[in-house]
């Protein structure tokens, strides 16, 4: 097979990652999973991050999508995208169709387009995705997957590092802020509340399907169900600073019955911890827009809070 086309974002993750002979070598890798899974790979899509993702045909002439994960050590990303979709089994989120955890790839049912691209309201996309999300919480015990206390501590141990290494690029005081919500979180973990959760709840990774939508790329956890919610929170940054910033809680616990100060604090960790990510790889303006709002938070509502306002 030639050369493949990656986008920008998933190239510079793959660097960032230490994944030099992994972009090298992506063409040989595409070719031997079209030989051993009886598939034909097209154009790669534009919207990805996290990996190379193209559409194929399956040998029937089903519509399907390749998944590369840029590659980690332990295959860690994959193995947690396959649990998650295996015990979702097509409720809520893409159905697996095939799977290799050490080639980091999936091969998954191909989906419509992306509700980002639809131009839905923001409530109405809140209703949507919350929707998708009941649908694959559920009890998985000793399923391997990451639990809430694992999330938490890894979130504030990523927010500390990489602020430092990225030369600050929003107050200190979001940083506690976000560090506290975090190490909060972890310490509130409790296996009897907890549940498979999709890990990445938002419109770029909501899919049209014919029941509505289903939802892509799990990061997949065992924790409370106010995690998936707190990235809800943290989307849409700019229109959070709009008017009452608590609001968007409020109303996420009332349309599920959760606890709102878990899901403000998963939103103020995630906020953070996303837009560093993003100014890493060169996400903008979903960087700058992300710790512009939490630096805004931060200042109105000071670093001990631990709910919403």
């Amino acid at each position: 097979m030639g050369a493949v086309w990656i986008p920008d974002v998933v190239r510079n993750k793959a660097l960032v990652a230490g994944a030099r002979g992994w972009l090298r070598d992506l063409p040989d890798l595409v070719a031997s999973l079209e030989r051993d899974w009886s598939i034909s790979v097209g154009d790669a899509y534009d919207e990805g991050t996290e990996a190379y993702v193209a559409k194929a045909v399956c040998r029937d002439g089903t519509p399907a999508v390749l998944k590369l994960l840029v590659p980690r050590d332990d295959h860690g990303p994959a193995r947690r995208e396959i649990t998650v979709l295996r015990l979702a089994n097509g409720e809520g989120c893409a159905r697996l169709l095939r799977s290799d955890e050490p080639r980091d790839a999936l091969l998954l049912e191909r989906l419509g387009r992306s509700m980002a691209r639809l131009g839905l309201p923001v409530r109405k996309r809140q209703e949507i995705l919350c929707d998708a999300a009941r649908q694959i919480w559920r009890p998985a015990p000793e399923c391997g997957l990451p639990t809430g206390a694992e999330i938490g501590r890894r979130l504030a141990s990523f927010i500390t590092v990489e602020w430092e290494q990225l030369g600050r690029p929003c107050a200190e005081r979001t940083v506690a802020q976000a560090v506290g919500c975090a190490e909060r979180r972890a310490a509130a973990y409790d296996a009897e509340r907890a549940f498979l959760l999709h890990g990445d709840v938002h419109q770029w990774n909501a899919l049209a399907s014919p029941g509505g939508f289903k939802l892509v790329d799990p990061d997949g956890g065992v924790a409370e169900r106010e995690y998936d919610l707190g990235v809800i929170m943290r989307e849409d940054p700019v229109d959070l600073m709009r008017g009452d910033p608590g609001e968007r809680a409020r109303w996420l616990a009332a349309r599920t019955g959760l606890d709102v100060t878990a899901i403000w604090e998963w939103g103020v960790a995630e906020r953070v911890s996303t837009g560093l990510l993003a100014t890493r790889v060169g996400l903008q303006p979903v960087g700058r827009d992300m710790l512009r709002c939490a630096d805004y938070l931060s200042a109105r509502l000071g670093t001990a809070v631990t709910g919403p306002p």
